[in-house]
């Protein structure tokens, strides 16, 4: 398998060409054409159980669609919103992707929910994280632009959970206020994540909630 990732950062396209026999899955929604030669089949990833947890607490479709060559040819993909693509090389070290940003994966990777605990009950990304694991290659889509950033250990950093969109396992986290009470429900930033490294962590230039925020009130024509 090969891939190229085009016009990025803002409308990125991932382009995958496969050799016959090869397969890749995608969250569904996410292919945008594909070769004659390709065929679909949509199914959950692990059965039904793991396709429950994906859908109701990972915040995924409940579907994948696999996508097999029987003859060489190519898939391209892309994001929902404006934005980026990512393609990380797994060798066995987890991932764990906020919702919403898994794109699609070499069969291989294995696509499950980490529990988050009480520290993210609070948090707008909700109670699980999707985890990703094995070796193969993994595909992550953003709203905006990727910036990398890489902890050290024991580097401490604070970023707003709109923003997020993957990180090591190795990296730690807890969900709180930025500021104090009054920062956290007037100054506009709500609730953040707070990280500690080691590890690198991966956040997105935009903030779907924000545009969200902004697009209603124009539609509405109740902006103030």
């Amino acid at each position: 398998m090969n891939y190229e990732v085009k016009y990025g950062p803002a409308y990125a396209l991932g382009i995958v060409s496969l050799e016959a026999g090869e397969k890749i899955q995608a969250e569904t929604g996410a292919m945008v054409s594909m070769s004659d030669t390709i065929k679909i089949e949509t199914g959950m990833k692990g059965g039904l159980l793991s396709g429950l947890k994906r859908s109701v607490l990972g915040g995924e479709s409940f579907f994948l669609n696999t996508f097999e060559a029987e003859q060489a040819g190519e898939v391209t993909i892309a994001p929902a919103l404006p934005g980026d693509i990512m393609v990380l090389e797994l060798t066995g070290q987890p991932v764990l992707v906020q919702s919403g940003s898994f794109l699609a994966a070499t069969p291989e990777i294995e696509i499950d929910t980490k529990w988050g605990g009480g520290k993210t009950f609070f948090s707008r990304e909700g109670l699980f994280l999707l985890r990703c694991t094995g070796t193969g290659t993994l595909f992550l889509s953003s709203y905006g632009a990727i910036h990398l950033v890489e902890l050290d250990a024991g580097q401490r950093y604070v970023v707003d959970t709109g923003h997020m969109v993957a990180f090591d396992d190795t990296v730690t986290y807890d969900v709180g206020r930025v500021g104090s009470w009054k920062s956290t429900l007037l100054g506009g930033e709500g609730l953040v994540c707070k990280l500690t490294g080691p590890g690198r962590f991966y956040l997105q230039t935009r903030n779907p909630e924000s545009f969200v925020a902004w697009l209603v009130p124009n539609l509405t024509g109740k902006r103030q």
